[in-house]
């Protein structure tokens, strides 16, 4: 099922524009190899799920994904061929705002080949750009 949350103050919001690159949330932080963004963008639940499904797939349940991103926003629309005014359209689907810098998806426990083919697959449903990151050695 697509994520959600649970309660928001307001259920729509407005557009708002994405700029500037990630201060938070730029690093590996939990596993040992990570999917980052390179472009800015928004990211619907749907596409997040789809890219969790098609990692634990492919990691057939060794190693652990981690999911770095989470839909806060919610995108409206109004329906096709509907004349101008009557109101801002209901919600269609929530989206994660995504700067360029963000990791998106890590995973741990896995050899490097598999987490490079693994988030080579992610990366090939989202509507972002991406890498392949590994984590910094801690001193």
């Amino acid at each position: 099922m697509a994520m959600m949350p649970k309660r928001v103050k307001y259920r729509k919001s407005q557009k708002g524009r994405v700029k500037g690159n990630a201060t938070r949330g730029n690093y590996v932080a939990f596993g040992e190899y990570g999917l980052q963004s390179l472009e800015p963008g928004k990211i619907s639940a749907a596409t997040i799920e789809a890219g969790r499904v098609v990692a634990s797939q492919s990691v057939k349940g060794g190693g652990k994904l981690f999911i770095r991103i989470f839909p806060h926003k919610s995108v409206t629309s109004i329906p096709a061929e509907t004349r101008m005014g009557k109101g801002k359209g209901e919600v269609e689907y929530w989206a994660a705002v995504v700067k360029p810098g963000t990791v998106l998806y890590e995973i741990g426990g896995v050899s490097e080949e598999l987490a490079r083919a693994t988030l080579a697959r992610v990366s090939h449903k989202l509507p972002v750009a991406c890498r392949f990151v590994t984590r910094r050695p801690t001193l």
